[in-house]
């Protein structure tokens, strides 16, 4: 019976490799698919992928065929509407329709193609090209991160690391080594032995002499073990520390009184998108959850998304809580520090010069990148213009924006962490 192995790496899924080459060909429309599917979808409804339309007239191949052009005289079955001599109009070519709307006169159209992509697949294309900018420094993390490399060949190893050539030659070099001497010996005696029968066969104390000494040769080259323990070698594997990037991520939204609900659901959405991107694109990134309205809270990302808690403003002390954790647990000479503040703006009039200032002084010297969303559809107050001068002064490392509507989240979203180099 024949047995057939299949050792392809898409042997459960063998349409894989066509698959992702139809997605690379048609990057351009599948990703104008997502951005629009991302616009119109709830942020928080992740869990399936999306249904791609890509017009027909877009995947047509160039290809020669022979025309329709001509007459033809054709035999078809009886009917009871044609008889013979009458001309049938010839049909015109593709003759699909849209498939949706009313009916029309015209019998040429081509039908869309449409297919379905996975959640991972949309998830890929929503976050092409974006990563936190600026992720320059690097430090080795110890115990926690290692890469296995070769380091040569031991004598000593688990035994499912054993170098079977390597052991084999060994072996054959120990017993060249031993039983060298002792072979030569025996080619020799085995020589006169023929000798003496060919030449003097009436010789029986010689001979008898030279078969004892055979057999003592030979018995001593049978002790050589053909295996000895000194003949293992195995593979050497070694763990060398791999460099890595840690990063920390502050959210910080506004919680007030003045955020109204939909102000607050479009906040929720800008801040999911966000932790679902930072969760995807590094494994190894710490997320601070911060609410505040006339005080602020580190809370867990339940609580951040779905506490009802609110009251007045004063955006200073979310800020001022940022700094005490950067101090506490996030030195500078380790990780990379970034944030992302929402909020409609409204502040109370004699704070906004004080969050310019914490910015400034405590907060910009040490991040890599500070991003703040303004949810309002309103003129711009006074916490814009404050920000404006931290803009200023720190211009690569801070940006803001505006969303008036959840269609601008992810627009807004690309823009503010677009890809750039590392500076």
């Amino acid at each position: 019976m024949s047995y057939v192995i299949d050792r392809r790496l898409n042997g459960k899924n063998k349409s894989t490799v066509n698959r992702q080459r139809f997605l690379r060909r048609y990057r351009d429309h599948i990703k104008k698919a997502v951005e629009d599917a991302v616009s119109k979808r709830s942020i928080t409804d992740m869990e399936h992928g999306e249904q791609i339309s890509i017009p027909g007239r877009d995947i047509d191949e160039p290809v020669l065929h022979h025309g329709r052009g001509g007459r033809q005289t054709t035999v078809h079955p009886g009917n009871r509407e044609f008889t013979t001599g009458d001309r049938i109009p010839r049909p015109q070519g593709g003759g699909g329709g849209k498939g949706a709307g009313k009916a029309g006169n015209s019998g040429d159209g081509m039908d869309e193609f449409v297919f379905q992509i996975t959640q991972e697949e949309f998830l890929d294309f929503m976050f092409e090209d974006l990563e936190l900018p600026n992720l320059v420094k690097r430090q080795l993390t110890g115990v926690e991160t290692f890469k296995t490399v070769r380091a040569g060949i031991s004598n000593e190893g688990n035994p499912a690391r054993i170098n079977i050539v390597r052991t084999l030659r060994s072996a054959h070099a120990r017993r060249i080594a031993l039983s060298g001497s002792s072979r030569a010996k025996l080619r020799e005696a085995q020589a006169e032995l023929e000798r003496l029968k060919r030449e003097e066969p009436d010789n029986f104390g010689d001979i008898q002499t030279i078969e004892a000494e055979i057999e003592r040769l030979s018995a001593r080259i049978h002790r050589v073990p053909f295996l000895d323990t000194f003949d293992l070698k195995y593979n050497l594997l070694v763990k060398h520390p791999k460099p890595s990037s840690k990063a920390v991520m502050f959210c910080l939204m506004d919680v007030s009184g003045s955020m109204t609900q939909a102000t607050k659901d479009i906040a929720k959405r800008f801040f999911i998108l966000l932790y679902l991107f930072l969760k995807r694109s590094y494994e190894k990134i710490d997320v601070v959850f911060i609410r505040h309205h006339t005080s602020a809270k580190e809370v867990d990302e339940e609580e951040f998304f779905y506490s009802r808690e609110t009251g007045g403003t004063i955006v200073s002390s979310a800020l001022k809580l940022m700094q005490e954790i950067m101090a506490e647990r996030y030195p500078v000479n380790e990780w990379n520090i970034y944030a992302a503040q929402a909020s409609d703006g409204d502040n109370w009039n004699d704070d906004s010069p004080i969050c310019r200032d914490i910015l400034t002084k405590q907060i910009m010297p040490f991040v890599q990148y500070f991003t703040y969303v303004e949810i309002t559809p309103r003129e711009h107050q006074a916490l814009w213009f404050e920000y404006e001068k931290v803009c200023e002064s720190f211009a690569d490392t801070f940006a803001q924006q505006q969303l008036v509507s959840a269609g601008d989240i992810y627009p807004v979203f690309r823009e503010l962490f677009q890809r750039r180099l590392a500076t």
